[in-house]
């Protein structure tokens, strides 16, 4: 029995997919990674997505943070969805109209919609696919290579061509202005010589000490595009290792950049993704203070940081998932579908690091035996 079973395939009746019909013959279309283009399987026929009458800036168009947690966003920003929670993962996955059944994009398990509908706030852009399932694949095929101590057995069920599924993942992005007073100390090392016994001789050596001195002082700086994951579907370390984003590559969004893909709907909601945004944002003012106050060691002892024009964008970023089983545990990849890199969970194959163990011991005790015969004495193992 194979350790690695397969994970139930989507179908087309049950894929979580906005669809379009071919112009020609009705079949759908799928948006091409790397293209502005959506084509037909059936009939080969490619249709040009159409951005007369978009807003071209809409993508980079910011919202006041301040005025939608009061509710004072026009409702254009805003739009109704029919998005169901996943048992299984707890992933926010969208239905299409007339779509009641299917399967979750990020652990395959069944999700039923239910009757009601969901008030969000629009994405306001996205990156599109730039990399199509083939290349994500040898990505991952690649980065897998590397991985010395995961079962063959992966790598070998990586390379026979599973299916991955393109998702678009929610993200919000803040920007803000920042103006931090702060009180720290600035150490600056010296040297003092001292004078020591040893072996019976005065020895001289030189001694680091700090001198340590009060510092206060202000900083600021303006933060764009502070990137929050706005998904609890994936392992945020996964999806914080796909970075970074060329986030200048955002278009306006059309549903027909979704075509053939899976968009998942925020699970983060604004004020606790603001909330995240601040912590990186302090990072980083911690960074600076310390710029600011010099010295070969930095104290930071009180600050106090006002943050105004507080902004922010949703927007959906280009991921492909895949998902193997091994030894009954679920192991998800992800591909950066704009730039090709990959971060996933990995197997330990306990075969492989026992003969590397037992291989590393034979080595250690074949150079301490050489070792003691060169110098004619014995050596000796007691346990």
């Amino acid at each position: 029995m194979t350790d690695f079973p397969d994970i139930p395939r989507r179908t087309e009746a049950d894929a979580v997919e906005h669809r379009y019909p071919c112009e020609q013959c009705g079949a759908d279309l799928h948006f091409a990674p790397g293209t502005t283009e959506v084509t037909c399987a059936h009939c080969g026929h490619v249709q040009t997505i159409d951005a007369s009458g978009v807003d071209e800036g809409a993508a980079h168009r910011e919202i006041d943070y301040a005025a939608t947690i009061a509710g004072l966003v026009r409702d254009a920003d805003y739009e109704e969805t029919r998005t169901t929670a996943c048992p299984n993962c707890g992933a926010m996955v969208e239905f299409p109209e007339a779509v009641q059944a299917t399967r979750c994009p990020f652990c395959d398990t069944a999700v039923v919609t239910d009757t009601g509908t969901h008030r969000q706030i629009k994405p306001a852009g996205l990156v599109p696919f730039q990399i199509d399932e083939r290349r994500a694949r040898e990505a991952m095929t690649k980065w897998l290579g590397k991985l010395w101590f995961a079962p063959n057995g992966l790598k070998e069920y990586a390379r026979k061509g599973r299916a991955m599924t393109g998702v678009y993942v929610p993200y919000w992005t803040f920007d803000a202005q920042t103006e931090t007073l702060y009180r720290g100390q600035r150490g600056d090392d010296y040297y003092e010589t001292q004078t020591v016994m040893r072996g019976g001789k005065q020895e001289t050596r030189q001694v680091r000490k700090t001198r340590w001195s009060h510092r206060k002082g202000r900083v600021a700086r303006f933060f764009d595009d502070v990137l929050v994951l706005a998904s609890r579907s994936l392992p945020k370390h996964h999806t914080d290792a796909l970075e970074p984003w060329d986030m200048t590559a955002l278009v306006t969004y059309q549903p027909q950049y979704l075509s053939g893909f899976s968009a998942e709907g925020y699970q983060i909601e604004l004020e606790d993704g603001m909330a995240e945004a601040r912590a990186i944002m302090d990072r980083v003012i911690d960074g600076d203070i310390r710029h600011d106050i010099g010295g070969d060691h930095q104290r930071i002892d009180w600050k106090d940081t006002a943050v105004t024009d507080v902004t922010f964008k949703h927007v959906l970023l280009p991921v492909w998932t895949a998902a193997y089983r091994y030894r009954d545990r679920a192991f998800r990849f992800v591909v950066n579908a704009q730039t090709g890199k990959v971060s996933g969970e990995r197997p330990w194959s306990w075969v492989k690091i026992t003969i590397a163990v037992v291989l590393v011991l034979i080595v250690v005790v074949t150079v301490l035996v050489m070792t003691g015969g060169d110098n004619g004495g014995s050596v000796n193992f007691d346990f």
